[in-house]
């Protein structure tokens, strides 16, 4: 048996040339790794993909433009901007004419904040392909943080012409809103809800857009359905409980707003829309504490000071009051109502000349609430100074019948009727007041 197995061996001898020893080629070949690269990648194995592009760059002397592209792209999600730009650069000089390599060049530069040379980036890549969306589309990001609003419109036109996506849309809304254009905005978002029907972010806007404008019905189908397609959707609630506590339904809202909390309990929008339910409720102490849990979370928010001034007069705490007031008037300064009841807390606080002061800033400013001049002319009635008081009565006569003509808005006919001399409480006047209802739902966050 031994000897049969050693006449077949030696029936084929083997030839010169299987004997040599292969030659190694003497260019490696760049991208033979490339597949291990892409695949630690996409697993998000992030250190033994840094390992393997180690190794790809020192064999290819530090010319494999995909793992230097990769090793951009792990830099970048590192937050390393700085380093993933200069490796972009590297790729981009490896390959002029690849325009993704460009267009990472261009992410980098505007992640760094340098947006006008990201838009000069972005332009020679559009040169490169004049048919990507993408281009056009961060193109148009940049030209809005530049402030060249009109170059963004055109460029996201451009974007939504070469292929419509969710995101276009959502920014081409933003720059109607920027504008104070609703109408617009609000025609954009139904095309992009038309688009992408089941987008919970863009039918949570439109929802707003409509609330903001006091379109209830349209505001209420559309939260609605956005939150059918996503139930704990916390912007939809909080927008919902928003118009229940705008018609009174305090207990329903603050249901509601108990679901936001499990979601989002560091909420400044969801403790200042608790705090006034609770004042709503006449539960002032709980008011003032959701309310200071509200300011402590977003101390520069104008609307919650507004707010804790406003509860802080309800409870005769008049130096506190003036304390928040003063502060909310810092940070919104072209506000009449401020200053008007900045003049309540003064008023009280027995400091009547001042008081005038900030009511004249209150009428100079405000040319369409007529409990400003009605509170002014008590504190001039007052004072003894009745042509004075008479001709901020006789102002707010006129205002009350403009609105009367022009708005919806439901005012308690006894007040205009009402004698100044017959009220010696300045915060009866405005609180007591259905216009005083509409201002404190406006300063609700939605």
């Amino acid at each position: 048996m031994a000897e049969q197995r050693l006449a077949t061996r030696t029936q084929f001898p083997a030839s010169a040339e299987s004997l040599k020893p292969r030659l190694k080629k003497e260019f490696p070949i760049l991208e033979k790794q490339n597949w291990l690269i892409h695949l630690h990648y996409i697993r998000k194995d992030y250190e033994a993909c840094k390992d393997v592009i180690k190794e790809q760059l020192q064999e290819t002397q530090g010319l494999c433009e995909y793992a230097i592209y990769v090793q951009a792209l792990i830099f970048r999600l590192e937050g390393n901007i700085q380093e993933s730009l200069e490796l972009f650069q590297t790729c981009a000089v490896l390959s002029p004419q690849s325009a993704d390599n460009l267009k990472q060049v261009a992410r980098s530069l505007f992640l760094l904040g340098k947006h006008k040379a990201a838009t000069e980036v972005y332009n020679e890549a559009a040169k490169l392909n004049q048919k990507d969306w993408e281009i056009c589309h961060n193109l148009g990001v940049c030209y809005i943080y530049l402030k060249q609003l009109d170059k963004a419109q055109d460029q996201l036109h451009n974007a939504l012409h070469l292929n419509r996506h969710d995101l276009t849309y959502i920014m081409l809304g933003k720059i109607h809103l920027l504008e104070g254009d609703l109408d617009k905005a609000i025609e954009i978002y139904k095309k992009a809800v038309e688009f992408s029907p089941e987008n919970t972010e863009l039918l949570t806007t439109l929802g707003l857009l409509y609330l903001q404008l006091g379109i209830y019905q349209k505001a209420f189908e559309h939260l609605g359905n956005a939150l059918t397609y996503d139930p704990t959707n916390y912007k939809a609630i909080l927008a919902a409980g928003s118009m229940m506590q705008t018609h009174g339904d305090f207990d329903v809202a603050l249901t509601k707003y108990r679901v936001v909390a499990c979601a989002v309990p560091e909420s400044p929008p969801l403790w200042n829309n608790i705090g006034m339910c609770f004042f709503g409720k006449k539960k002032y102490v709980a008011a003032i504490s959701c309310l200071k849990r509200a300011n402590y979370l977003a101390p520069f928010d104008w609307k919650i000071l507004y707010n804790l001034g406003l509860v802080h007069l309800t409870m005769q705490q008049y130096a506190s009051a003036f304390h928040f007031l003063s502060a909310a008037i810092n940070f919104q300064p072209k506000m009449g109502e401020l200053y008007m009841l900045l003049a309540v807390a003064l008023t009280n606080l027995e400091d009547t000349e001042n008081a005038r002061r900030a009511y004249a800033e209150a009428v100079r400013l405000d040319k369409c609430n007529p409990l400003v001049n009605l509170n002014y002319a008590v504190l001039l009635y007052n004072q003894g100074e009745e042509r004075g008081a008479l001709a901020q009565y006789r102002e707010m006569e006129k205002k009350v019948n403009l609105l009367k003509d022009s708005s919806s808005l439901e005012f308690d006919p006894e007040v205009p009727e009402e004698h100044p001399s017959s009220q010696s409480h300045h915060l009866f006047l405005w609180s007591q007041s259905p216009l005083w209802k509409h201002n404190q739902l406006k300063h609700q966050h939605k």
